[in-house]
């Protein structure tokens, strides 16, 4: 298949793309449009069986091709359960995404990439911006994986304990950086990095970022494995409300739906940073410095993936629409879920639920689902006093913060990571 940058002046096959992460010209890779249509069923009922069926005609006469069953079964070893809450407007569930390694959405295409990717006779190394979740996906799917190395970039203090903890706990060949900054400082950090020939070249950086069409496109799968489920169910088409701050997730159930797959309305949901809100709103893109919130994941003010909506759509506003959440309604609303569903929600979670709130009080039918992103247990300090009692903690996680962490100071400066890796 044929991928082309966001900017019109490169151009690769899938494979070649999901190696370099980033577009020559700086632009994002974006898979020939009109996309595949999703024709047929799975071979069977997991989430493996979905990705494999979803994603083979994208790897259809690809190197990768042979190799696709194998990549979807070892990647996807868990699943993503929609868990219904109690409604007066009708079906309203949760598709759990939390049920991985690192208790994010992030596992699925972590996992994925890490296994797409081979490292050459020099090897790579993978540079991985991250405002929480991304980074301990990324560096849990290629820890101690031979001929890479990883090099996480996470703004210092503005990531909750148990994330940071995480981002330090894998060492040997992941390096953890805390860096003097906003996530956008981060972010602009690494792709300053790719941008710089001379470092690309010497490191053989690649990205995991939500930029990587290796990260984007095996996250279709679990919006196409709900949708398919709840149509055979009665209940489809489905909507979907996603929290979302830098538009990787989001656009993957948009690239979905445009693929065929019982998708209708997509919400998005961000916090204060509302970005993306006020471009869907007024068409005019104005990035803006973050800002800290409870819903640390999503405090983005220059989101990459609004590169991707805008390219793939001409008037993005006809396909999809967002809100944002301010934290006191954060706050009230993981007391509320809890106190009338008992389920504990992350705040990005939150975020999703008052939004699909809103849309239902606009007269929204039918059956809505909203990404549960991250796993509470990872906010225990924002959650455990609003329900009044602890989260249990996942084994995985709690394996995870039962070891050592350490991550290194760095100024948000080029110069400052090229010292630091030379």
């Amino acid at each position: 298949m044929r991928c082309l940058s966001t900017r019109g002046g490169d151009e690769r096959t899938l494979s070649e793309a999901i190696a370099l992460g980033l577009a020559k010209d700086g632009g994002l890779f974006l898979p020939e449009l009109p996309l595949p249509r999703a024709t047929g069923r799975p071979a069977g009922d997991t989430l493996a069986d979905t990705a494999e069926w979803l994603l083979a005609p994208y790897f259809a006469g690809e190197t990768l091709e042979s190799r696709l069953p194998m990549i979807c079964r070892e990647a996807f070893t868990f699943e993503a359960p929609v868990r219904w809450l109690p409604s007066a407007h009708g079906a309203e569930g949760l598709l759990e995404l939390f049920h991985g390694p690192t208790a994010a959405f992030k596992d699925f295409g972590a996992r994925f990439l890490a296994l797409s990717l081979e490292p050459g006779p020099e090897g790579k190394t993978v540079l991985v911006a991250t405002s929480g979740d991304t980074g301990a996906a990324v560096a849990a799917a290629f820890h101690r994986r031979a001929g890479f190395r990883v090099i996480i970039l996470y703004p210092d203090g503005r990531v909750s304990k148990r994330q940071a903890h995480q981002l330090g706990a894998f060492g040997e060949n992941v390096r953890t950086f805390r860096v003097a900054g906003t996530f956008d400082d981060c972010q602009r950090l690494a792709k300053e990095a790719f941008a710089d020939r001379a470092m690309t070249g010497a490191l053989r950086l690649t990205s995991a970022n939500s930029i990587s069409l290796g990260r984007l496109l095996p996250q279709m799968t679990y919006y196409a494995h709900a949708a398919l489920r709840l149509q055979a169910e009665g209940r489809g088409p489905v909507s979907f409300v996603i929290p979302t701050g830098n538009l990787g997730n989001a656009f993957a159930c948009l690239m979905a739906r445009a693929m065929g797959l019982p998708i209708d309305r997509v919400v998005l949901a961000t916090n204060a940073n509302r970005v993306l809100p006020d471009f869907l709103t007024s068409g005019q893109y104005a990035p803006q410095a973050s800002i800290a919130t409870l819903a640390n994941a999503m405090d983005v003010g220059a989101p990459s993936n609004l590169e991707r909506l805008r390219s793939m759509f001409e008037h993005a506003q006809k396909h999809v629409t967002a809100d944002w959440v301010d934290d006191a309604t954060i706050r009230e609303t993981i007391r509320r879920t809890w106190a009338e569903a008992g389920v504990p929600l992350c705040p990005h979670t939150a975020c999703g639920v008052e939004v699909l709130r809103r849309v239902r009080a606009q007269g929204a039918t039918g059956t809505w689902v909203v990404a549960a992103t991250a796993h509470p247990a990872k906010f225990e300090t924002v959650v455990e006093p609003l329900i009044g009692q602890p989260v249990e903690v996942p084994t995985a996680l709690a394996a995870l913060l039962a070891r050592p962490s350490y991550a290194e100071p760095l100024q948000p400066t080029l110069d400052a990571l090229r010292a630091a890796l030379r």
